[in-house]
């Protein structure tokens, strides 16, 4: 969205209107790498299937999860099916052995649903509900039991358990965000995202309408946060997504209300993360709505979304993650690119263009990091979240 006013006008329209194996728990303390992009010869082609999140109660709007296939060698999309009986499903998540999809039902009474994704059906497993209004965001713990999510509208973030078919438990745990005092123009809290950080133990949660990233300790027997520490940002800064370098010591905020991206020390013995220096964008004046960044998996490029320009930023990472460089902008190719995703060979970079409902797609040079256009556009109403696998 382009700015918390405009979610909660956005959110009232709509108000209105086989068996998973569990992943290896990361051990406490233990930081792991990215897997480095795959290889791809030259002339090879890649498949795989594109999962969309899109608004289902906007004019125009989706119908439900959008499935399509995409060619990561061309760029190109074709659509395949849609999955529905999911409610604003603006964001989107895997389990980790790719057997369940999660979505996030973005409605007053929040919701998160699974979706089977085995024998190449798609089966809707049921819905629980997360204790708050908005939900935009939501994550799956690395051990593969435990699903977050945020709650942008009551500013609250919630904890559900994973059963062995990847089905979603009764809820554990909700924590609200309390304190500190919302930032400049901002009615309360709002949680924009829940991610665990790369030591496994720790959980961040970033609160744009509180211009904090609050850290919890996180107990994986009970399903339960424990804040820790808490990061403050400047005030009226807007920090919406939090994406860790690989390297597991550095993380990148983008704040979306202060049109700036900020660079963050994280100390993975504790959780604490320390916010430096505010950056440009590289949109020039005024407030372009900056909503992600991306971090290749070897940790030398990142690469931001910048809604209001229509334009992703290119970065250099430098210092082991800890500078961003910033290299050029180029145009998306589309309006309102509100989330991006890589292929899963790393070649490839998706972004889900609001309101010109299209997915645009990008080459990515793996050694130059820089990005040309693939492929032609993809209609798809609505589109807010891409997931490739």
């Amino acid at each position: 969205m382009t700015s918390p006013t405009s979610r909660r006008t956005l959110l009232g329209a709509l108000l209105a209107g086989g068996a998973l194996a569990a992943a290896p728990t990361l051990p406490r303390g233990e930081i792991r790498p990215g897997p480095p992009p795959r290889p791809v010869k030259p002339g090879a082609r890649r498949t795989g299937t594109l999962f969309l999140g899109t608004y289902t109660s906007t004019t125009p709007g989706g119908t439900g999860i959008g499935v399509a296939s995409y060619d990561s060698a061309t760029g190109g999309i074709t659509s395949r099916t849609v999955v529905t009986g999911v409610e604003n499903p603006s964001y989107l998540a895997v389990h980790p052995t790719g057997g369940t999809l999660y979505a996030v039902d973005e409605q007053e009474n929040g919701g998160v649903t699974a979706v089977a994704l085995t024998g190449g059906t798609f089966r809707v497993l049921g819905t629980r509900a997360t204790g708050g209004a908005g939900p935009c965001h939501l994550s799956v713990h690395p051990g593969g039991q435990w699903l977050f999510s945020a709650n942008y509208t009551s500013g609250s973030v919630a904890v559900h358990p994973l059963a062995a078919d990847g089905s979603v438990g009764e809820r554990t745990d909700l924590v609200a965000h309390t304190a500190p005092a919302p930032g400049p123009g901002q009615d309360g809290p709002h949680a924009h995202q829940i991610l665990t950080a790369p030591d496994g133990g720790h959980v961040l949660a970033v609160d744009l309408g509180n211009d904090t990233v609050y850290t919890y300790r996180f107990d994986e027997e009970r399903g339960t946060l424990t804040q820790s520490s808490y990061a403050a940002l400047r005030p009226g800064a807007g920090p919406r997504h939090l994406t860790f370098h690989p390297g597991g010591r550095h993380a990148y905020l983008a704040c979306e209300l202060d049109n700036t991206v900020v660079v963050c020390g994280y100390e993975p013995a504790t959780g604490a993360l320390t916010p430096g220096t505010p950056q440009s964008t590289g949109t020039g004046e005024g407030t372009s709505y900056p909503s992600q960044l991306l971090v290749t998996a070897d940790g030398r490029f990142a690469y931001l979304a910048n809604r209001g320009h229509n334009s992703l930023t290119r970065y250099a990472v430098e210092d082991g993650g800890a500078t961003l460089r910033l290299l050029d902008t180029v145009p998306v190719g589309g309006d309102f690119p509100r989330h991006t995703a890589f292929s899963p060979d790393g070649t490839l970079l998706l972004a889900a263009n609001q309101r010109s409902g299209t997915v645009t797609s990008f080459r990515v040079d793996t050694t130059t990091g820089a990005m040309s256009p693939a492929g032609a556009p993809f209609p798809a109403p609505a589109a807010v979240c891409v997931l490739p696998l």
